[in-house]
């Protein structure tokens, strides 16, 4: 145990009971040659002889855990020197144990670090003869899981597929579901990660299959852990855009009510659901989606629920709501964020119809507008609507409109006003016609709206004085 006992050396020897120079190990000249042992006889002098095996192990259990303790710390500066005294520790046990466990532990993290995955899988293979009798589940599974947190982080397919293949059959051996699960699920989050979604459906359909009853139904007592699976499956198909799977998780995932989840999985079910509304042009459920995802975020600490209240704000935006987003007590706070300020400022010019100020906000805050490819892909949409709003303010007191004009306004060209005012006509948004030759807009000031209207009130009228009629002479015959 050199390597241990060396990387001491700065303690008193003394203190190990080791002799020193000073120490006097002569023995009193009686006059004779030689001890006479033999003239001791076979007398006993009564001396009581104890067992000194506890103290030996003792001693043992204390030079493992400095070598322990020694080694870790030299984990960090010398690397190869601490793999040395933590490889010691496994040769000083005398048993399979918690330091042989612990040791291993640190031996499988500085092999990674090295860059020695053979030698990461032949370390780990010995870690995990450990959990069945060695040492106890908890420390098994806090020891497992920081290991699976850091060789996640591995981009090498192979070892990632080799080191969840050991831990997931390792856990089958010891029938702990609880920790099978976890792990499944974290297997199923990297190969969504990586776009493996072949790999990540026969993935969903395992964890799914161990949260059915007897009879083939979902256990709702496991309802937390179908939520979490909903979540995973409802994120495979937004990226996929398969718009039916997703609807039919999502709507699954509302009714699961024996669960307790963790905030961020509702905020991940929500979020989705909210861009599921939101391909469907359904603004106004998309922004209560939203605002959902938004609460579940804030309430997990997550960064996300920024973004969340930008696509809250989008759809506020889209649905032509006149309810201010930032009304409500939670989202309030938020509204002089750095990141919000830009989508605040964005509803203020939309409210006031500033065509100009809304294009510019755009262009000056990319990073945080434009830069999102989620909001990028309705920016014409909202475009459309602010311009439709400008349009319908421009044509009120008129009833011919140079198409010029209305480009000047809108800051787009006039084959752009065209298309614009075609489809406003064809949505029926605006009753003209374009006149090509001339490039005019003919408004259709419609004196048969007006007329339809009087001629509508006149026959309210008439039919109320009609039941009136009918009604006094009823009484009078009466």
């Amino acid at each position: 145990f050199f390597h241990c006992w060396r990387a001491m050396s700065d303690m008193d020897e003394g203190s190990f009971g080791f002799p020193s120079d000073g120490d006097d190990f002569s023995f009193p000249d009686d006059g004779s040659d030689d001890f006479d042992f033999d003239a001791m006889g076979d007398d006993d002098y009564g001396f009581d002889y104890e067992n000194d095996d506890s103290d030996g192990v003792e001693d043992i259990e204390v030079q493992i855990s400095n070598c322990y303790y020694t080694s870790k710390g030299l984990m960090e500066t010398d690397p190869k020197e601490a793999l040395q005294g933590l490889q010691q520790i496994l040769d000083m046990e005398p048993e399979k144990g918690e330091w042989g466990f612990k040791a291993l532990k640190q031996i499988v993290k500085l092999q990674f670090t090295l860059g020695e995955y053979e030698k990461v899988i032949r370390s780990y293979e010995k870690l995990l003869s450990y959990v069945k009798s060695s040492v106890s589940r908890n420390l098994s599974e806090k020891a497992i899981n920081g290991l699976i947190e850091k060789i996640s982080t591995s981009t090498d397919p192979q070892l990632l597929e080799k080191f969840y293949d050991m831990t997931l059959n390792m856990l089958t051996e010891t029938k702990n579901e609880r920790f099978w699960f976890k792990t499944k699920l974290k297997v199923g989050k990297l190969k969504f990660e990586n776009e493996e979604f072949n790999d990540l459906e026969k993935i969903l359909e395992e964890l799914k299959a161990s949260c059915k009853t007897e009879n083939g139904e979902d256990d709702m007592k496991k309802g937390t852990q179908l939520l979490e699976i909903y979540a995973l499956e409802i994120q495979m198909y937004t990226v996929q855009k398969n718009n039916k799977k997703l609807r039919e998780i999502y709507e699954r995932s509302l009714v699961v009510q024996s669960a307790i989840p963790h905030p961020r999985i509702m905020a991940v079910i929500r979020e989705c659901g909210g861009k599921m509304h939101m391909e469907e042009e359904s603004w106004g459920e998309a922004q209560k989606d939203f605002f959902e995802a938004f609460k579940n975020y804030d309430e997990a600490g997550s960064s996300r629920r920024i973004q969340c209240l930008k696509y809250m704000v989008l759809a506020n935006l889209l649905s032509l709501s006149e309810i201010n987003p930032f009304g409500a007590p939670e989202t309030a706070s938020y509204k002089n964020d750095p990141q919000i300020v830009a989508m605040t400022d964005l509803v203020a010019s939309y409210e006031n119809n500033d065509i100009q100020g809304f294009e510019k906000i755009l262009q000056n805050n990319r990073s945080t507008i434009m830069d999102d490819k989620f909001i990028s892909m309705y920016i014409q949409d909202l475009l459309k609507n602010i311009r439709t709003q400008v349009v319908a303010k421009i044509l009120k007191p008129y009833t011919r409109v140079n198409i010029s004009f209305i480009a000047k306004e809108l800051n787009i060209t006039e084959d752009e006003v065209e298309q614009l005012l075609v489809t406003l006509i064809l949505d029926e948004k605006i009753s003209g016609k374009i006149d090509q030759v001339n490039k005019l807009l003919v408004v259709e000031r419609s004196e048969n709206n007006e007329n339809s209207a009087r001629f509508n009130a006149l026959a309210d009228w008439t039919s109320q004085v009609s039941s009136l009629s009918r009604s006094v002479v009823g009484k009078l015959n009466g």
